[in-house]
């Protein structure tokens, strides 16, 4: 069902359509029939009622936590607990009664969303509860054990009712509390020895967690939140050694070479139905869409393009490598090596499965060159690292190479851009040369008369060539033709 906002408008314009004869009466009442315009008074209403509900809920729970605050001193344990408990299992309980009232009211939606509400409220009561009995049974620990906890708890309530508000506060909750540790290393030796294996093994936990839920829920942002989670967790690992057994990018040219190349090539060759043919099970071929494809790549062209971004200054490069000792460990135990040989394995996977596909792909359109040139750009990025360790010339030879892979990564972004009208594409290929420009400019000593003519002609250049992208966007829309369906068995480059 459309929403609220657009069956307004609609029914608006239906009325203007029929005072001037576009429509007649009965074409009139098909339309109000299909998009219900007789519930939205009814809408409106609800809208109103849960508003009230809210404000009133809100302060009934000041309420009480004020009564709480005040006597919980003199109650004893027993009345804590009981409390506790009752509070939980009654939001929950509410919260799921009115949340299922969906498949039978299906247009009283405001049940639902209250629902909803009482199910965020009741992920909230359940880090309260957490934090409260830790207090009365005196269980000291770090405060990122109680975040992993919570968003570990958050995220099984969110696979049993399949909702994508809760898996977004899991996915946040287990990040804060992971990031909390990184930056307090010397508490790990305090907390539990399971809480520091999920620690340890994060990049694969947060994976194994957040992507089938991303499709249980079919939520995107899942998708992105728990592909960043992955990322971010193994580039931490990896560039610091945290929670790990030394560390192994520092003066460590192949950890700095996987470090570089392994998630973009994990994100862009990431591919829905890979998971499909893995499991054995029969496509679904008329229904497969690839929901998750665009943004892995999208991610992927991100992170390239920050990557580049970072490698193309010299400071990057003139720094000289330190080595530091590693823990008295056996290498088949470490951490880094288990996250890093699984991830490089499912990306080998995931490359061989795509390179099939693409060459069954180029017989029939032979011009599609996207994916060879960003494994080109990936190939290079992966060599740089093993150029001469120290010297001018290593320096100077990287710099330009990555500030040719980035100029070419940002016109190859624009020429996208405007072949197929994307706004997003051929914004960020601006604002990759644009930096690139404006950087190279201030980290080499040049005239401020000079500086400042080239800060104009990149100025009036944006400001033409985004006016020019504009007028050409309009123009497409203009003579858009939607595209025919894709046959069943096309698969995309």
């Amino acid at each position: 069902m459309p929403s609220d906002k657009f069956r307004y408008q609609l029914r608006q314009e239906a009325e203007y359509w029929c005072r001037d004869g576009l429509i007649d009466a009965t074409q009139y009442q098909q339309i109000a029939e299909r998009y219900q315009f007789n519930t939205l008074e009814t809408a409106a209403r609800n809208r109103f009622t849960l508003v009230l509900i809210g404000l009133g809920s809100i302060l009934v729970g000041l309420a009480v936590i004020t009564f709480v605050a005040a006597n919980w001193q003199e109650w004893p344990r027993p009345v804590k607990m009981t409390l506790l408990l009752s509070l939980f299992v009654g939001v929950n309980t509410a919260g799921f009664y009115l949340w299922r009232q969906r498949y039978t009211f299906g247009t009283e939606r405001w049940q639902q969303r209250l629902g909803q509400g009482l199910l965020l409220l009741g992920t909230l009561v359940l880090g309260a509860n957490l934090a409260l009995m830790a207090q009365m049974f005196q269980v000291n620990g770090p405060s990122y054990e109680l975040y992993l906890v919570w968003g570990l708890g958050v995220i099984a309530m969110a696979y049993s009712l399949r909702l994508t508000s809760l898996g977004v506060i899991a996915m946040l909750l287990l990040g804060w509390g992971y990031w909390q540790a990184v930056f307090n290393v010397g508490s790990l030796e305090l907390g539990s020895i399971w809480l520091r294996w999920l620690l340890q093994y994060m990049p694969l936990c947060i994976g194994l967690l957040a992507i089938p839920l991303a499709y249980w829920c079919r939520s995107r942002i899942i998708f992105v939140l728990g592909a960043i989670a992955v990322i971010s967790a193994f580039e931490a690992s990896v560039s610091s050694g945290t929670f790990g057994y030394g560390r192994l990018l520092i003066g460590n040219n192949w950890a700095r070479a996987i470090a570089f190349t392994l998630p973009p090539a994990l994100l862009w060759a990431y591919d829905d139905t890979f998971w499909f043919r893995l499991g054995q099970h029969r496509l679904p071929s008329a229904e497969v869409r690839r929901p998750f494809r665009f943004l892995a790549r999208s991610l992927a062209l991100l992170f390239l393009s920050a990557l580049l971004y970072w490698l193309s200054f010299h400071w990057f490069w003139d720094g000289q490598p330190s080595y530091y000792p590693a823990r008295t460990t056996p290498e088949m135990f470490n951490p880094i090596w288990v996250n890093t040989g699984v991830l490089l394995g499912l990306t080998v996977l995931e490359w061989v499965y795509l390179t099939r596909q693409l060459r069954n792909d180029l017989l029939r359109r032979p011009f599609q060159l996207t994916t060879p040139v960003i494994a080109i750009f990936i190939g290079i990025i992966a060599v740089l690292p093993f150029f001469p360790p120290s010297g001018e010339f290593r320096s100077a030879i990287a710099v330009f190479i990555a500030n040719v892979l980035l100029f070419l990564l940002g016109a190859g972004l624009i020429r996208e851009g405007i072949a197929a009208g994307q706004r997003s594409t051929f914004w960020l290929g601006m604002t990759l040369l644009t930096l690139q420009i404006l950087s190279r400019l201030f980290e080499y000593s040049t005239g401020l008369v000079f500086k400042s003519f080239v800060l104009l002609l990149c100025g009036l250049g944006i400001i033409a060539i985004g006016l020019w992208f504009e007028r050409y966007i309009r123009t497409l829309s203009t003579y858009y033709y939607p595209p025919a369906a894709p046959s069943p068995t096309e698969e995309e480059n």
